[in-house]
C-alpha cells in the first residue's frame, strides 16, 4: 500500500486498540484478580472482587470504558530503526488518540498546564506522551498503550537515597509510598519499582516496571527475590482491594533498574491500579500486527 495509505491504515488500528483498552484488562491481570479472589478470606474482600468481576462483563457487554478516569494516553515505543513508518509514529499515535477518545469514548484528561484549559481531545503539548526505545538492525514496531489515572500511577513518587541507606531504604520508601498513597490507588495495585542513579531514570524505569506483566520475575536474582519479598510484606499490610482490608493488597511487585552512580540510589514508585488498563501490539514491517496483551481480541 501507498506510504499514506499505511499511515491511515495503523492510525486506524492504533486508535480501535486504545479505545479498546479502555474496556477490557488484559489476560495476566484478569487471570491474578481471579486467583487473589480464591485466597481472600474477607467476606467485604471478596464481594469486591466479585464487583469487579461484574464491571468487567458489563464494560464488555455494553462496550464501554471499565473506569470513568480513562487516564492520559501514553505509548511506550520498542520501535526498529528500519521499522518503514517510524518517522511518522508521532503523528499517527497523535491521530490515533483523537480518533480514540472520539470512538471510545474517552474522557477529555488533558489540561494545559498554566493555561487550565481542557483540550477536549486528549492531545496537547508532548501529549500523548512517547516513550522511545530504538532498536538497531530491526524493522518490527511493538507498542505499549498505558492509561495513566489520576488517581493511581499519575501521583507516583520518586527521591534519591543516600547510599548508606542501602536496599533496606528501597524498601522502607515503597512501604512509605504505598501505606501512605495506596488506598486512593483503588487496590489491588501493580506497584513498579526505578532503582537507578537519579529521580528521572528511577521513575521511568518504574513507569516501565508496570507494563511487564504480573506473572514475569526480574532475571537478576537478587531483584527478584526482593520482588517477592515485597509483595509479602505489602501484602501482609491489610490494606486489601478498595482499601476495606483483606489478605491482598498488591497484585504484584515488578522491579527495574540500571546501574547506577556509587554515591546514589535512585527510587521511584508507580502504581496500577485494579483496573490496569494497558495494551501491547506488535506490527511487522507490512503493518500485520499481533495483539500480545489481551486474548480473542476483534478490532
Amino acid at each position: 500500500m501507498s506510504s499514506e495509505n499505511s499511515v491511515e491504515y495503523m492510525s486506524d488500528v492504533m486508535a480501535k486498540f486504545t479505545s479498546y483498552i479502555g474496556k477490557r484488562l488484559p489476560k495476566d491481570v484478569k487471570k491474578k484478580q481471579a486467583e487473589l479472589r480464591k485466597k481472600e478470606k474477607n467476606p467485604m474482600a471478596i464481594e469486591i472482587y466479585d464487583t469487579m468481576a461484574e464491571n468487567q462483563e458489563a464494560a464488555d457487554k455494553l462496550d464501554r470504558p471499565s473506569c470513568q478516569d480513562t487516564g492520559v494516553i501514553q505509548y511506550f515505543l520498542t520501535i526498529g530503526a528500519k521499522f518503514p513508518l517510524i518517522g511518522e509514529l508521532e503523528d499517527i499515535l497523535r491521530t490515533a488518540t483523537l480518533e480514540a477518545t472520539k470512538k471510545g469514548p474517552l474522557r477529555h484528561n488533558a489540561v494545559e498546564t498554566f493555561d487550565e484549559k481542557n483540550t477536549g481531545t486528549n492531545t496537547g503539548s508532548k501529549i500523548p506522551w512517547l516513550d522511545w526505545d530504538i532498536v538497531p538492525n530491526d524493522d518490527t514496531a511493538t507498542i505499549e498503550v498505558y492509561m495513566a489515572g489520576g488517581g493511581c500511577t499519575l501521583p507516583g513518587h520518586a527521591k534519591v537515597l543516600m547510599p548508606g541507606q542501602g536496599y533496606e531504604g528501597i524498601a522502607d520508601f515503597v512501604f512509605d509510598v504505598i501505606t501512605s498513597r495506596g488506598i486512593n490507588a483503588c487496590p489491588p495495585l501493580l506497584v513498579g519499582v526505578g532503582v537507578s542513579t537519579s529521580v528521572e531514570t528511577a521513575a521511568r524505569l518504574s513507569k516501565k516496571a508496570i507494563l511487564r506483566p504480573i506473572d514475569t520475575s526480574n532475571p537478576n536474582e537478587n531483584a527478584a527475590l526482593m520482588e517477592q519479598l515485597l509483595e509479602d510484606g505489602l501484602n501482609e499490610v491489610g490494606i486489601g482491594p478498595q482499601g476495606l482490608t483483606g489478605d491482598n493488597t498488591v497484585m504484584g511487585v515488578n522491579i527495574e533498574s540500571s546501574a547506577r552512580h556509587p554515591s546514589t540510589i535512585g527510587v521511584a514508585v508507580s502504581t496500577g491500579c485494579w483496573a490496569h488498563r494497558r495494551g501491547t501490539i506488535k506490527f511487522q514491517s507490512d503493518l500485520s500486527y499481533e495483539i500480545i496483551s489481551h486474548e480473542d481480541v476483534t478490532l
